[in-house]
């Protein structure tokens, strides 16, 4: 099993780089997560992580892209819900590479 390497530390992940446990998750190995996948935090793509985040303490799960865009949309109105607007926030997927970085498990129908 690999790991992230946080402040000294090193949290581990699987073979796809998602936590192997959630509760380790925090701001920093969101970074580094991120860093990984080639993106640059900004406020959208923290809101869309903390969206999930919330999301996942309520129902347990990760939700799939057709869920979040719709939930999203629910939430914070027809543009930051746009599934073009999340793909370009999240170019491998808003749900997969989005929690990912949230410290999620894949969602389901996630290939």
């Amino acid at each position: 099993m690999s790991g992230y390497d946080v402040n000294g530390s090193v949290v581990e992940h699987d073979e796809e780089g998602y936590l192997t446990d959630i509760g380790q998750w925090t701001k920093d190995v969101a970074g580094i997560i991120a860093k990984a996948e080639n993106i640059d935090m900004t406020d959208e793509h923290w809101e869309v992580v903390n969206f999930l985040r919330d999301y996942y303490d309520e129902y347990q799960i990760a939700p799939a892209v057709r869920i979040l865009v719709k939930e999203m949309t629910k939430k914070y109105g027809k543009e930051k819900g746009d599934q073009k607007a999340l793909y370009a926030l999240f170019p491998y997927g808003p749900a997969k590479q989005a929690c990912k970085i949230a410290g999620l498990p894949k969602p389901t129908g996630c290939v």
